[in-house]
């Protein structure tokens, strides 16, 4: 059965429309692209000229704020952003939320505290952090299968924030926050970038986690042709946002199989950046291990790990545990325990465990990564524990690992600290068609919340 191009600039989408084999049509499965594709869009954006209002009015990714950030957001402005990305219930109308948030980002727009661009773009967005300059495009990107190896993904998702998330999207109709796309460029599109920023930008902001931010709408039809082309015969990993993914596709599905056929809903917002020329900084994400004290975790790692005291008094951020597990890694896999008042390095993994605990069937990238041995060796083989929410927590930082370890007592509990994991092994792991363990790796600064937002109600062109 052959399908039937519905679309054909760079042979962009191709569908069947029915199934010849039934007596009636049948809704058609959504299109799938031909390559990387990045349409340009007109986004809703503050109003606000100012840059440390524009910064009051942000928020970052909805998954790192919690209960006490929601608050300290609300109370920074009445226009944040977290409003649309976090909404809360009305205390007389439970489940709510989703509505109120719709409500807001309506009133927002016909109070013009949002502002729709004229012309469609693609974004370029920079943001600095400490002296490391980050940049990419903002726009549309086309859903793609993940089997059709053009966006990548590394980590598997979970029900419930795709739930949530397709609740936001069908109620607000828009893409509130764009997921993080890395990709191996130096080409055309990066070129483009690195012109672009040497001009004035459409906006500046520094927020108050001292990343600064700027954004340039990039209009020219013959930049925007030559990005296209460049991009089109790339692949890109998600490095952040795979719930987002997750929903952009659900969406998509649901509203193809309602009938409603090719539309707004075949791209997702998304900051696409070169890792090769701007990329992002990679830090580990860390484990807080339930149900075991530090004196048995050493115990039993001793009978398939090198272990070796460290020094943890005067540490609490664990900045010296840290730099010795640097130094441990450059020889292969490394990690360090702590209580928050004593602390072990392990090294050198017994070869018959790795053998016995790490699946033949994966691809050596996926057998060489650091949280592969943490999760399947260690924490399941050597403890005897159950890799499950619970027993096995996360923490963005060393402080707050130890720190939640010690705060355990009188239960047991320890940090379990790792080093970073290389976007380049994220990437070979992706292209094996692959899943490492769920929060591997924390890539930033990660693109912030409000600054670009995509309604669902113009269908990109390509």
């Amino acid at each position: 059965m052959s399908a039937v191009p519905v679309r054909c600039r760079r042979r962009l989408w191709r569908a069947d429309p029915y199934d010849r084999r039934m007596a009636a049509p049948v809704p058609p499965a959504p299109p799938s692209p031909g390559g990387l594709v990045l349409a340009p869009f007109r986004a809703l954006r503050y109003a606000a000229d100012d840059g440390e209002e524009l910064a009051s009015r942000t928020a970052p990714p909805y998954d790192v704020i919690d209960a006490a950030g929601v608050t300290a957001l609300e109370a920074r402005h009445p226009h944040n952003a977290v409003r649309l990305i976090l909404p809360r219930d009305d205390e007389r109308s439970p489940g709510s939320r989703y509505r109120r948030a719709a409500d807001t980002l309506r009133v927002w727009t016909a109070d013009a505290v949002l502002r729709r661009d004229d012309r469609p773009a693609l974004y370029v967005y920079e943001q600095t952090q400490d002296g490391h300059v980050q940049r990419g495009l903002v726009g549309a990107v086309a859903l793609a299968d993940p089997d059709a190896g053009i966006i990548l993904p590394h980590e598997n998702t979970m029900t419930g924030p795709v739930t949530d998330r397709l609740a936001l999207t069908v109620a607000t109709g828009a893409n509130l926050e764009p997921i993080f796309l890395l990709y191996e460029g130096g080409g055309a599109a990066s070129r483009i970038v690195a012109e672009t920023v040497t001009t004035t930008p459409l906006l500046t902001t520094t927020t108050d986690d001292g990343v600064s931010h700027r954004i340039w709408a990039l209009t020219d039809q013959e930049r925007l042709a030559a990005v296209a082309d460049d991009l089109y015969g790339r692949r890109a990993v998600i490095a952040d946002g795979h719930h987002r993914y997750a929903t952009y596709r659900r969406y998509q599905a649901d509203r193809h199989a309602a009938g409603d056929g090719t539309g707004p809903w075949d791209f997702g917002l998304a900051f696409l950046v070169d890792a090769r020329v701007s990329g992002p900084q990679v830090h580990a994400i860390h484990r807080v291990v339930r149900g075991l004290t530090l004196t048995e975790a050493v115990r039993r790692a001793g009978t398939a790990f090198r272990v070796k005291p460290l020094d943890a008094v005067g540490d609490p951020a664990g900045a010296y545990l840290l730099s010795e597990l640097a130094k441990a890694g450059q020889d292969g896999h490394a990690f360090v325990i702590t209580d928050g008042r004593a602390a072990f390095l392990l090294a050198h993994p017994d070869p018959v465990l790795l053998a016995d605990a790490l699946p033949a069937d994966r691809s050596a990238a996926f057998r060489q990564l650091d949280v592969t041995v943490a999760h399947l060796a260690l924490i399941t083989e050597v403890w005897g524990l159950a890799d499950t929410e619970g027993v096995v927590d996360y923490q963005h930082d060393a402080a707050a690992a130890i720190a939640a370890a010690a705060a355990a007592a009188p239960d047991a509990a320890i940090a379990l600290l790792l080093n970073p994991t290389p976007a380049a092994d994220v990437a070979a792991v992706a292209a094996a068609g692959e899943r490492i363990p769920r929060k591997s790796t924390l890539f930033t600064p990660k693109p912030r919340s409000g600054l670009l937002i995509r309604p669902l109600d113009e269908q990109p062109v390509p």
